[in-house]
């Protein structure tokens, strides 16, 4: 006789298979009914957990910012160079997707459906590298350690190059990135981040 789940148990079994399906076909290309399809049950067992299907997306979006990065052990393992703390935080954020790359997938999904909502929540997700890559620019620049290049424009470069590296890598696995490593790949583009903004380190 099959054990039965406990409530809790079930409730994360059903988030995380709504969360492959969501990523797979976004918010809108999922029914309820599916996701009770996938996991063998009727829809009434899942509307006992959750209230509706938005309910179960927000969710699920809810479990994947209670697992998001700390970058507390990142920085202080660093040098405090602009440079070495963002290859650690950044190194810290490609890890956590590479685990999951479900959330990558979910956050690509939310841009092609133009849900302004949940694309808000995964733009949050790069706050901290984009705030931190334009507050550290504004304060080279008057030192001329770095070009003098529109601060938020390059953190929308940096935010470019390394999701790129995650889609390379976590969502096409590429033939032409191969033979890179994860870190290896991110930490090539970093250096040709870093020589596009001009940065020199302090002496």
């Amino acid at each position: 006789m099959q054990k039965r789940l406990s409530a809790a148990a079930r409730k994360a079994t059903i988030l995380a298979v709504a969360k492959v399906l969501f990523s797979e076909k976004g918010f809108y290309g999922v029914s309820v009914d599916d996701i009770a399809k996938k996991l063998g049950v009727s829809p009434a067992i899942l509307y006992r957990h959750f209230a509706s299907k938005e309910d179960l997306y927000q969710s699920v979006l809810h479990d994947i910012a209670s697992q998001r990065e700390n970058y507390v052990e990142a920085i202080v393992k660093s040098d405090d160079s602009f440079y070495e703390v963002l290859k650690n935080i950044t190194h810290s954020y490609v890890d956590s997707v590479a685990t999951d790359p479900d959330y990558l997938r979910m956050e690509m999904q939310s841009a092609l459906e133009g849900n302004h909502v949940t694309q808000q929540f995964f733009e949050n997700r790069w706050q901290p590298f984009l705030d931190y890559v334009e507050i550290t620019l504004c304060e080279l620049a008057p030192q001329n350690d770095a070009f003098n290049v529109h601060p938020r424009i390059a953190s929308l470069l940096f935010q470019g190059i390394i999701r790129e590296v995650l889609y390379a890598k976590c969502i096409y696995e590429s033939d032409r990135y191969r033979d890179f490593e994860l870190h290896d790949l991110v930490d090539h583009v970093l250096v040709l981040f870093f020589n596009a903004i001009g940065y020199r380190e302090q002496k």
